[in-house]
């Protein structure tokens, strides 16, 4: 009897283990598949269109900080185009890009279709930085770019709402997010300028 209870206890006690080993497999494929789902993404996966038509590949700007922002020609921060262009001159050969994205989400400010833009652009603030063709920054057509820039889930850093016409998101040289700016914060601000040249 007394080795028949001895049996059933150590048969009792492998069949726990075995049973809790298995739980802690379990939990950690869990807990590795919850990691990939929220893995952070990074800005090189994108390919937009910029306002000539032409395929722009984020993945080429690999190695650069990369100043993102929205713009409309008809907004009281549209001036704020000088200095987008003034800091982009000077700090293109730092590898430093600012990448335009035109939008008419606020205020209807920005009507035009790609080839006003781009005559408008270049005939008042003479923009060389590479400007894509007109997107929805928020809403439920929100363009998948801006879904990146804005949810914290897939940049990693933050949710946030954009403003108006020109907020600034700050990319990395590995392309990740790593700062969201308000519209007022003027292009030449040393928040910026200081982060270029780091």
């Amino acid at each position: 009897m007394k080795k028949l209870s001895l049996f059933l206890l150590i048969s009792f006690l492998i069949l726990s283990c075995q049973n809790q080993a298995q739980n802690q497999g379990n939990t950690a494929q869990k807990s590795n598949k919850k990691t990939t789902t929220m893995e952070k993404q990074t800005i090189y996966q994108f390919k937009v269109t910029d306002l000539y038509g032409n395929e722009f590949d984020f993945a080429s700007l690999k190695g650069k900080k990369i100043l993102i922002v929205n713009t409309a020609s008809e907004c009281g921060l549209t001036p704020q185009y000088k200095d987008l262009e003034a800091i982009y001159g000077k700090y293109k050969e730092k590898n430093f890009v600012i990448v335009g994205f035109p939008a008419n989400n606020f205020g209807a400010q920005e009507p035009g279709s790609n080839e006003q833009i781009a005559a408008f652009c270049q005939k008042n603030y003479g923009v060389t930085f590479p400007m894509m063709e007109k997107i929805s920054v928020k809403g439920n057509d929100k363009h998948e770019l801006y879904q990146f820039l804005t949810e914290k889930s897939k940049n990693g850093l933050q949710d946030s709402d954009v403003e108006w016409n020109f907020q600034k998101y700050l990319i990395n040289e590995n392309g990740e997010l790593v700062k969201v700016l308000s519209p007022r914060v003027l292009p030449t601000d040393t928040e910026i300028v200081g982060w270029i040249n780091k």
